[in-house]
């Protein structure tokens, strides 16, 4: 046991899939990254989903391109954060949630568990939403029958682990490769001006003094960095058989980052693709106010002249929904096992994960309908952005400590831009709670 730690680490991550798929020391530098490849997948998918669309829309359709820049740094804090937390989970062997139990007295991991399962919920709740927005629009069935199909990811997620998690994986990928031949097409017939596009990567000072652009600038960094993509990802990389040697975690934290970094690349395009078709097709065309993805879907196929636009549109956010909602609900497991080490068989776990989010989006959807769902998910993100600190805080810290991480602790440098970004993310959150309050 690493000195830095109080006890022994007994309970493996996610114990149903630890170690599970081999890799190798030897042979190709491309097929030691192919037998790393998949976690950085499952983690982009927070980065792209319903949560992502909303805040998006409402940017791209009210301020045209200038919040590109505000998806890219969050895409930067994000792959760094990322970095910090596989390097995590392959140092020391324990996830995010059962670091924090070993490090914090019990009432303050009691505190960091339940603020994680509030921002988990409000993850969920956009998932959720989002899929029985996307079921609405292709099939017309009702907002409330929408929330209730979605509850049965939890069999499909119980079914994929106990195939392999590498089925889940793979599931994981095509449906991101469907949300990306989805924004192409989009893209392509919205036909945004390139210059304009590549202004709006520059950063501009009136995000921050324009308090309405701010809340949704806010709103998109809570979307883009996810609080619980931080636990998921120090756990997932652990199902990696590699060699618990110094060299073979070197090897594995090189790979791991690697995979995670480029995933997250093509999460930068997904995000910024639903922006720039928002900018393109609403705010060039006067539609100033259009922050609602069924407002969005309606107007799509008018504006774009094809009659195809709004059914790839609604496609690709229902793959993006039931993406994020597997990936959702192994998160919810990951943190309810590491905080409170309970043991429930895996239907129970997963059941309770979905109930917290469900409900909520059930009575949500009954009470006040499309409208209510819509405002409800772009706060969703601003709740994430505010507890993001709250994870991004511990990460810094034990990633920092030498005790803790023996050889893989962060070098100066790092830890100086790390808890520069942990900074940046507390600061924008005090403002953001100022204004609203």
């Amino acid at each position: 046991m690493a000195q830095g730690w109080k006890s022994e680490n007994r309970t493996k991550s996610l114990p149903e899939v630890h170690a599970s798929i081999p890799v190798s020391e030897t042979g190709s530098f491309y097929k030691r990254l192919l037998a790393f490849s998949g976690p950085g997948l499952m983690v982009a998918v927070g980065y792209m989903d319903p949560g992502n669309w909303a805040t998006d829309i409402a940017g791209g359709s009210r301020f045209g391109y200038t919040l590109l820049s505000v998806i890219l740094i969050s895409n930067l804090f994000a792959m760094l954060l990322q970095h910090l937390s596989l390097k995590l989970g392959i140092a020391t062997g324990r996830d995010l949630a059962q670091a924090c139990r070993d490090h914090y007295s019990r009432p303050v991991s009691a505190v960091l568990w339940f603020l994680c399962e509030i921002a988990i919920a409000a993850c969920d709740l956009a998932e959720v939403i989002g899929s029985a927005i996307a079921l609405n629009l292709l099939f017309g069935i009702p907002l409330s029958v929408g929330v209730c199909i979605t509850a049965l990811d939890v069999l499909l997620l119980l079914y994929l682990q106990h195939k392999g998690f590498r089925w889940l994986e793979s599931i994981v990928g095509a449906l991101i490769f469907v949300i990306l031949l989805c924004f192409a097409y989009e893209i392509l017939l919205a036909r945004p001006e390139i210059a304009a596009v590549l202004g709006g990567l520059i950063p501009q000072k009136e995000v921050i003094t324009n308090p309405d652009m701010l809340y949704i600038a806010i709103g998109i960094l809570g979307a883009t960095v996810m609080p619980h993509n931080l636990y998921l990802h120090s756990s997932i990389v652990q199902t990696r058989d590699f060699a618990h040697t110094d060299s073979g975690r070197r090897n594995a934290i090189k790979f791991a980052t690697i995979d995670s970094t480029l995933s997250l690349f093509l999460a930068f395009f997904i995000n910024a693709a639903i922006l720039i078709l928002s900018a393109a097709a609403f705010h060039t065309s006067g539609n100033h106010q259009v922050a609602d993805i069924t407002d969005a879907h309606r107007l799509l196929d008018p504006l774009l002249g094809a009659t195809l636009a709004s059914v790839v549109f609604a496609v690709a956010l229902l793959a993006s929904g039931q993406n994020s909602t597997l990936t959702g609900t192994l998160a919810g497991q990951i943190v309810m096992e590491g905080f409170l080490n309970i043991r429930l068989k895996p239907w129970l776990r997963r059941l309770i994960t979905r109930l917290i989010a469900i409900v909520p989006a059930l009575i949500v959807t009954i009470l006040y309908g499309e409208r209510g769902t819509s405002e409800l998910l772009v706060f969703s993100q601003v709740i994430l952005s505010v507890q993001l600190s709250f994870a991004v805080v511990p990460l810094v810290l034990f990633t920092s400590d030498k005790l803790k991480m023996g050889a893989f602790v962060n070098p100066r440098w790092l830890t100086i831009l790390s808890w520069a970004v942990a900074g940046l993310i507390i600061v924008l959150n005090v403002v953001l709670l100022v204004g609203t309050l």
